[in-house]
């Protein structure tokens, strides 16, 4: 899965994403895209799988560029553990998505192809998200 290989500190506060993305919301490498309609935290391993299904239903064909990067670690504590005690155990990584963020870029296959391929990824997310295409 994805993660980072060196942090500065090694748990985070949860933080707020109350903004709408005006940075990575227009397509830089690809002629198609999935942008987040939605505004949630999208874990390390629904990235992958929604990766895994675009390049399995393009059959490796084309390119694919994953603009987000999961770099915020998330905890929790262990089951059946008393409150107190501190913060828990980093679980995993996550992303926070706001709307307007394009999640994947893909290039060089047809127009029908990205659309079927996008889709089938953003059932994947947790969150709403739409089909783009350079104008």
């Amino acid at each position: 899965m994805l993660q980072p290989k060196k942090q500065l500190f090694r748990k985070q506060f949860r933080g707020s994403a109350k903004t709408i993305s005006e940075r990575g919301s227009k397509l830089a490498f690809g002629e198609f895209g999935l942008k987040s309609e939605g505004r949630s935290w999208v874990t390390a391993v629904q990235l992958e799988a929604a990766r895994r299904s675009i390049i399995f239903f393009t059959k490796k064909g084309g390119r694919v560029w994953t603009r987000v990067f999961p770099d915020k670690p998330f905890s929790k504590k262990a089951a059946g553990t008393r409150m107190g005690g501190g913060k828990g155990d980093i679980a995993g990584y996550v992303v926070p998505i706001v709307p307007g963020k394009i999640l994947f870029e893909i290039g060089g296959v047809t127009r029908e192809l990205a659309k079927l391929a996008m889709t089938r990824a953003g059932q994947k997310l947790p969150i709403k998200t739409s089909f783009v295409a350079k104008e």
